[in-house]
């Protein structure tokens, strides 16, 4: 099993199930409006894992893949994803949230096609919003990400109640760790705080700055051995990002490394990566996003 290797790129799972559906490339447009975007939040226990760099690189590559892709940057107060793709949007979501503008009038294009909605300046916390105004988000954001495959949602690190918030209302959390021991250690802590308080039973494991795919996949192991011991989960090796200069090149050049050098090593992780979050099933439950107006924030 190797990050590097595409063709040959397989999940390791505590269970053996496979899924009873596989999609077909292209869905009926009719389909597709019937029904919610996936939902995947990317999150981390530690902060400066690259986590942000995966998302833009990600979304670049499921649209390349044919996906119509909506990056959330839910990284409020600290967002940076505009930043590290070049993007000087005018308008953020702090402007929804007072009333001023239509989510749709704040995101903007981000490269290959991918439409991103900015994080809010000056919103420290959900918790601090009134109802009024939570349902005024996520009520716009329930109706137009409707029109998309695929929702990335780029949340903060740690365990804050925003963060919390986000990845108990995504269908799918893939949590992302590099082989430092500290990593690691908050990789764990973020999965016993979901899967303790709010029940999450299901993770899956991206690996980031790998020197080798072996590296990547002893820290599955190291947290498999532990949550399969102290908690009641399922964690899936979703593969790896092995270390590449490419990745830092182009951040310094304000690009994602699957635009600028889509022959990279990244690049090639990137698109196993996109290859199996385009092929999974899509378990989003009916009327998700109905949900968030209502649920209380952890």
């Amino acid at each position: 099993m190797h990050c590097s290797d595409a063709s040959n790129s397989k999940v390791i799972r505590l269970d053996s199930r496979k899924p009873a559906w596989t999609p077909s490339t292209e869905e009926p447009p009719t389909e597709r409006r019937q029904r919610f975007p996936k939902i995947i939040a990317i999150t981390s226990g530690k902060g400066g894992v690259g986590k942000t760099n995966i998302v833009a690189n990600l979304g670049y590559t499921l649209r390349r893949f044919g996906k119509k892709v909506l990056i959330f940057d839910a990284d409020l107060g600290l967002g940076n994803l505009d930043v590290l793709l070049g993007l000087t949007p005018r308008y953020n979501l702090s402007h929804v949230v007072r009333g001023e503008k239509q989510l749709a009038e704040v995101v903007v294009t981000g490269p290959g096609g991918i439409r991103i909605l900015p994080a809010a300046s000056g919103i420290q916390d959900l918790t601090a919003l009134t109802m009024e105004e939570r349902q005024r988000v996520f009520g716009q954001l329930e109706a137009y990400i409707q029109d998309f495959d695929i929702m990335l949602i780029d949340t903060a690190a740690g365990i804050s109640s925003n963060v919390l918030y986000f990845n108990i209302n995504a269908d799918e959390i893939l949590l992302v760790a590099t082989p430092e021991p500290t990593s690691i250690t908050d990789a764990y802590a973020m999965m016993k705080v979901l899967s303790v308080k709010y029940g999450t039973d299901h993770f899956k494991l991206l690996v980031n700055a790998a020197a080798t795919d072996q590296e990547a996949e002893e820290v599955y192991r190291q947290l498999n051995l532990v949550a399969d011991r102290f908690l009641n989960i399922s964690m899936e090796y979703y593969g790896c990002i092995l270390t590449d200069e490419q990745v830092r090149k182009g951040v310094r050049r304000q690009k994602a490394v699957t635009e600028m050098a889509p022959l990279s090593k990244a690049s090639r992780n990137f698109a196993a990566l996109a290859r199996k979050i385009a092929a999974a099933p899509h378990s989003a439950r009916s009327g998700r996003m109905r949900q968030w107006n209502m649920t209380e924030l952890p």
